[in-house]
């Protein structure tokens, strides 16, 4: 849900959404693959199955529709990649074992008393209280977490739904909760709920609290990945294949991690004189096309070797 900035012939024309993390470009890729290999299943040693899935951004995702309705019926191991516009064009980025996070999202609604803002002692403020949560859930990242665990909690959407003389009845709030610890992020949800529930009794009023369960974290299976990492400097050369870090960021690929052995890798699409290294979900958001070949070869040269 973002206005795209940049004047394209390939511009969005829906106002208000743009293709702003590459899955454009991830549907193209596989999409010149699928398109080589039909032309060449002579030199097919195994058969090959393109998933065109939906709904990556959303929860339930669309990974998970797609597990549900069997595509990963006599599948022996899956590739995916992902756009990077940190890497440059002509790169490719793996890296072996845990490599994206686990991302839940929170959805809490505080409930207070509204009236007029010259009355405060006649209402029970939810911006306040929303307020006391905001800042006392910070705690859960800076004091509750190990410091050798990645973690992220992030409150992104307020909606107060009052005006300059207005306190409301409630407030909205929405954000994202992430990690690479089973143990720790069922642990997070249950100490969410008790800070957010009992900030608000505290100060008179009340908070629901929503937190559906999301993504996993993205597994890359160890020896499936390095034999895929090894057919990549084949083909590009061992200059060009990097080792990336673990990212914050989900992916609901790892739906698929969790049931065959998978490698998720990153392709290189930034380019500093084409402007294309502005990071993703950025409203200037852009790739070199270039990146779209090494895609598609990448993906060949897996399948054919």
């Amino acid at each position: 849900p973002i206005v795209e900035c940049r004047e394209t012939e390939y511009k969005s024309q829906s106002e208000g959404v743009m293709h702003a993390c590459g899955h454009d470009v991830h549907t193209t890729c596989l999409l010149g693959a699928a398109l080589f290999l039909s032309k060449h299943k002579d030199y097919l040693h195994t058969n090959v199955k393109f998933i065109f899935q939906p709904s990556e951004e959303k929860q339930p995702s669309g990974a998970e529709a797609m597990i549900e309705a069997g595509v990963l019926k006599d599948v022996d191991s899956i590739i995916g990649l992902h756009v990077t516009p940190e890497l440059p064009v002509g790169k490719l980025g793996f890296r072996k074992g845990q490599f994206m996070a686990s991302a839940d999202e929170i959805y809490l609604t505080v409930h207070g008393k509204g009236g007029h803002a010259a009355s405060p002692h006649l209402c029970i403020d939810p911006i306040l209280i929303a307020s006391h949560i905001v800042i006392a859930l910070q705690q859960i990242a800076s004091r509750n977490a190990n410091p050798l665990t990645p973690t992220v909690l992030s409150i992104g959407d307020i909606h107060g739904h009052g005006a300059t003389n207005i306190i409301p009845t409630k407030v909205d709030m929405k954000g994202t909760l992430r990690t690479f610890d089973e143990a720790w992020r069922k642990e997070m949800h249950d100490k969410i709920f008790k800070i957010c529930t009992q900030t608000a009794q505290s100060m008179g009023g009340e908070c629901d609290v929503v937190i559906p369960l999301g993504y996993p974290t993205v597994f890359n299976d160890e020896k499936y990945t390095e034999s895929i990492w090894a057919k990549a400097i084949d083909l590009l050369g061992e200059n060009q294949v990097v080792e990336m870090p673990i990212r914050m960021g989900a992916e609901d690929f790892a739906f698929y991690s969790k049931i065959v052995p998978a490698c998720f890798f990153r392709l290189g699409t930034g380019n500093k004189d084409k402007n294309t290294e502005i990071p993703v979900h950025n409203p200037y958001f852009d790739i070199d096309e270039e990146a779209l070949k090494i895609g598609s070869s990448a993906f060949v040269r897996f399948v054919l070797d």
